[in-house]
């Protein structure tokens, strides 16, 4: 494993006790005030660029994850799940999967469909940038591309109480 990836892993179990501790699993925590999200431009599967300043004006759920991490892999069905749902109402879902190659995350999209958008940051240099604690991290930014909720561990995706929240997001000037 890299050293990000250790780094990674050490935060996940750290954040993953006490969130387990908390009972906190189905929340999402408000960030106050909301923060610029930094600029992310990388890859999807098929080496396209892609950019977070082009989803401006929806909201944006971004997901930082890795094929290695089981409550990543367990949270990626109701993702998708999710994404059935809200993709056609005006919000936007990327997954950046951290420190792996195309191979990797092709063959975990093989066992596990994903229909969403997954941009890769191979180096782990992008998720650097980010208030990221461990893997999965999700962020959710309103319109004006500000980080205006953060979720660490896995979350049910396909929860109307989370996906309430985000929706009403669209509402925001």
């Amino acid at each position: 494993m890299r050293p990000i990836t250790h780094l990674i892993l050490l935060f996940w179990l750290l954040s993953s006790a006490a969130s387990s501790l908390a009972g906190g699993h189905q929340t999402l925590t408000p960030v106050d005030p909301p923060l610029p999200a930094p600029p992310t431009r990388l890859t999807d599967l098929d080496g396209n660029p892609h950019s977070l300043a082009e989803l401006r004006g929806k909201p944006v759920i971004v997901n930082f994850w890795a094929t290695w991490c089981p409550p990543c892999r367990a949270e990626m069905p109701a993702m998708n799940r999710a994404w059935a749902r809200i993709g056609k109402e005006g919000i936007a879902l990327v997954a950046i999967d951290v420190g792996e190659d195309e191979d990797t995350v092709f063959a975990f999209t093989g066992e596990v469909p994903v229909d969403f958008p997954i941009w890769l940051d191979r180096d782990g240099g992008k998720v650097a940038a980010w208030p990221v604690r461990g893997l999965p991290t999700t962020f959710v930014l309103d319109p004006q591309g500000r980080i205006v909720y953060r979720a660490i561990g896995g979350r049910d995706w396909n929860d109307d109480a989370l996906l309430d929240k985000i929706r009403a997001l669209r509402k925001q000037p």
